[in-house]
Order: C-alpha cells, then structure tokens, then sequence
C-alpha cells in the first residue's frame, strides 16, 4: 500500500539544515541545536530524529521511534477510515404500467434503502411506444415523490434519459 498523497517526514540523516528545534523523548524542549548533535543524542538513546513541523522557523524535530510512530499513525487513520460511511447509489426500475402492489414493494425498497443511508435512483424502463407517452412516467415519478416526501428530499427531478425516465432522491438529514 503506498501513500502517494502523504509525504514521509523526514528522519534522521534526510535533515540537512543548519539549525533545528529539538524536543527530548520525554517531550521536554532541548533547544536549538545543529542537526547532527540532535542525531547523536537520538542515538545515543536508540531512537530516530524526525521533523514534525518542516515549516516552522526553524524546523521543529522530536527524539522519538520513529518505527511506533508510524505504526500509531496507520492504526489512527484505520480507525477514521471505518468510521466513514460510504453513500452508495441504489436502483429501483418500474414500468409506466406498473400494478399498485408491486409498486408498494418497490416503494418499500426504496426507503429501505433511504434508512441504510444510501441514495435511490428511481428508474423507469420505456419499451416500445410506451415512450410516446412520457407524461405517465413524468406522473408515477411524482407519486414515488410524493410518497417519499417525508424520507428523502429530491437531488435530482426526474430527467428522460434515451429509453429511459430516472430521478435521484436522497435521505434527508438528521435533524
């Protein structure tokens, strides 16, 4: 797994600067100091010297293991990755002919979906010279609306599409 967004700190001999602020190991200020002095108390005490704030002046590094570090570093941004949740888009298809009771199942999938957190495309399929008629698709898209109303707020009206008539709904937001 690589990290081509984040850039490694640089540790150790990488610091080719002329002064530097130290912290110790325990968190306490050492200073300014040259890097090379910095390196040789890290090593003395078997640890890396890492630059944690390049953009200070001058450089702020910190005596510290530079191997745990990284280990807590992924273990924290494990942690917020499982935390998000990712909104998915979910299809329901109907025909302009549809029968009330299979509309109701689909309608009941839908906000099934909505209380999951995901997104609905409602779509509805033309075949033939159904397409003469779009209005009858334009009108059973404002009854899934409708019926929504309370659940969904509509992110996109509905739009014919080739054989096609969709419109998008997404779950409203907690209050």
């Amino acid at each position: 797994m690589t990290n081509i967004a984040k850039e490694e700190p640089r540790i150790n001999e990488q610091i080719r600067i002329r002064e530097i602020r130290v912290i110790g190991v325990g968190g306490e200020q050492l200073g300014l100091m040259n890097p090379r002095d910095a390196l040789q108390i890290a090593m003395d005490n078997h640890m890396d010297l890492v630059e944690i704030s390049p953009n200070a002046k001058p450089p702020v590094c910190k005596i510290m293991d530079y191997g745990k570090y990284r280990y807590e570093q992924q273990k924290r941004e494990k942690e917020a990755k499982k935390k998000q949740k990712v909104i998915e888009v979910k299809e329901v298809k109907f025909r302009p002919g549809i029968e009330d009771h299979d509309f109701e199942v689909k309608l009941k999938n839908a906000i099934r979906f909505l209380g999951d957190g995901d997104k609905v495309k409602c779509t509805i399929m033309f075949r033939g010279r159904e397409l003469t008629h779009p209005e009858l698709g334009e009108v059973l898209l404002n009854r899934v609306a409708d019926q929504l109303k309370d659940k969904a707020v509509i992110e996109r009206k509905s739009k014919l599409e080739g054989r096609n008539m969709t419109m998008i709904v997404a779950p409203k937001p907690a209050k």
